[in-house]
């Protein structure tokens, strides 16, 4: 058996394994966290619900001519209804409310989407007898009803000077 050459050493030294165990680890690190080119997609927008399409807008012709109505309010003690008769033109001109009282009160109107608002007063109180009021209404066209809500604003002093109602009506022949 030959005798090992003199500067030839069998044994690795632990060191040197270190450092090239540590050596590789750090390439490696650097390697995962380097930023990628293509930018990271937006999942967000696939995962949530797409949003309901928006009402069809409505044109105030759907609902030209006269309108037999009746608000009730949401509550209180008095919840019998006030019936009225909407007269509705095409445009925003011309439109109006008739009591059986007779009173007659022109409204404002406009259209937002699907809903048309009407403001009208200040008038005399249908259901408060020597009170003025203001209404503010806002109705939708469902199921060939106008149906909405109205915000009766009387002019007092006390703290039922605000009144909810919920409004219906039937166009008339």
């Amino acid at each position: 058996m030959a005798a090992p050459l003199p500067h030839v050493s069998r044994k690795v030294p632990i060191h040197r394994i270190t450092r090239v165990a540590l050596l590789g680890s750090t390439i490696l690190l650097v390697a995962a966290c380097a930023k990628s080119e293509t930018p990271a997609t937006d999942t967000t927008a696939a995962m949530s619900p797409a949003p309901a399409p928006a009402p069809a807008a409505l044109s105030l012709a759907d609902v030209a001519g006269k309108w037999q109505m009746s608000n009730v309010p949401t509550s209180g003690a008095d919840t019998s209804p006030t019936n009225f008769v909407l007269t509705a033109t095409a445009d925003t001109t011309g439109w109006m409310l008739e009591f059986p009282s007779g009173v007659k009160v022109p409204l404002s109107v406009s259209v937002d989407g699907d809903s048309i608002r009407t403001v009208g007063g200040p008038y005399a109180s249908q259901r408060r007898k020597g009170v003025k009021v203001k209404t503010e209404s806002t109705m939708r066209l469902q199921d060939g009803k106008l149906v909405g809500m109205t915000t009766a604003h009387y002019d007092t002093k006390n703290a039922d000077s605000v009144l909810q109602l919920r409004g219906s009506g039937t166009r008339m022949p």
